[in-house]
């Protein structure tokens, strides 16, 4: 198995997302650098914690992350970096070895598995009542999701994009990064885009 440098972080880290970070600990400043000179290109892994926090270490992780890929590095003094990543492929932890210095684990690739046919008009209306709510939420300044014809072509891709516009929970957002499939991640976009709903129109009422 290939391993791979691992930052956990509060957040669960969706295909196609944007990543930015500041870091400052000793250990993961050693991390960008081993990431800079691998003849892999500067990549590490990002897993959701599960329990614990993202200073000092000792945290419990998640399994299923997301490779990200380190576009802009730029030092900012004392050591300081201030990174701007993109989240690349899925993949699964297999074994997690000694934090020598940052968290290391033996990773595998973890491509959608073939969940049968997904119709994406079962979500239009959920979104569109959504955005309904939002826009008068904020008084119409909700950033609307791509056109249909911005999205992927892939239909799990094509759902990750559409997540990355529903605001959620780090469980949820959770739940949509470890659906093994399309028709799975769709039936949890749907429930976490009527939570959502539920959110924002208890929020106009108050």
């Amino acid at each position: 198995m290939p391993t791979l440098p691992m930052f956990p972080l509060g957040t669960a880290l969706l295909p196609g997302s944007d990543l930015p970070l500041r870091i400052f600990e000793p250990r993961y400043q050693q991390l960008v650098q081993d990431c800079t000179a691998s003849p892999d290109g500067p990549r590490f892994g990002v897993v959701l914690i599960a329990r614990g926090h993202e200073v000092g270490g000792g945290e419990q992780r998640h399994d299923v992350g997301t490779v990200a890929r380190i576009m802009v590095d730029a030092e900012v003094g004392a050591g300081r970096r201030e990174l701007e990543c993109i989240a690349e492929e899925r993949i699964r932890v297999t074994r997690w070895l000694p934090d020598d210095p940052y968290p290391i684990a033996e990773v595998e690739s973890w491509p959608d598995t073939d969940s049968g046919p997904v119709d994406f008009a079962a979500i239009t209306g959920p979104m569109g009542r959504l955005y309904g709510v939002l826009d008068r939420l904020t008084g119409g300044r909700a950033p609307l999701p791509p056109a249909t014809t911005e999205l992927p072509e892939d239909p799990g891709a094509r759902l990750f994009a559409l997540a990355r516009y529903v605001p959620m929970g780090e469980a949820d957002r959770y739940a949509v990064l470890a659906a093994p499939g399309p028709a799975e991640r769709m039936a949890v976009l749907i429930e976490a885009i009527s939570t959502a709903v539920d959110l924002a129109e208890w929020k106009l009422k108050g």
